[in-house]
């Protein structure tokens, strides 16, 4: 199963966690993996790329898992734009839990 894990300081978002395969299908068959791999790289790309946030990533491959966590400090905008990607894809990864209950997990912490 994946596991997302949310992790928050009251009402902001400041970061997530990402481990486990799906087990939806084989490595390289898996549509769960996929959306939620695809999902995570365009929110990493939109917060870091385009939004210039450098926010810290850390990618372990061995374990297949990944982690994104925001810098403190940001502007009002940024804050605001980056709360609603985050916001939008914690509300993704529900749905396709929703979806997929036994292969992929929501958590707040």
């Amino acid at each position: 199963m994946t596991t997302v894990a949310f992790l928050t300081e009251g009402s902001r978002i400041t970061g997530f966690d990402v481990s486990g395969h799906s087990g939806y299908a084989e490595a390289g068959s898996d549509i769960v993996c996929a959306a939620v791999t695809s999902a995570v790289r365009l929110v990493e790309a939109t917060v870091n790329d385009v939004f210039g946030l450098a926010a810290a990533v850390k990618v372990r491959k061995k374990s297949g898992s990944v982690s994104l966590r925001l810098p403190g400090g940001l502007s009002e905008r940024d804050e605001h734009a980056v709360q609603g990607l985050l916001s939008g894809l914690m509300l993704y990864f529900a749905q396709l839990h929703d979806e997929y209950p036994d292969n992929i997990e929501v958590l707040e912490a």
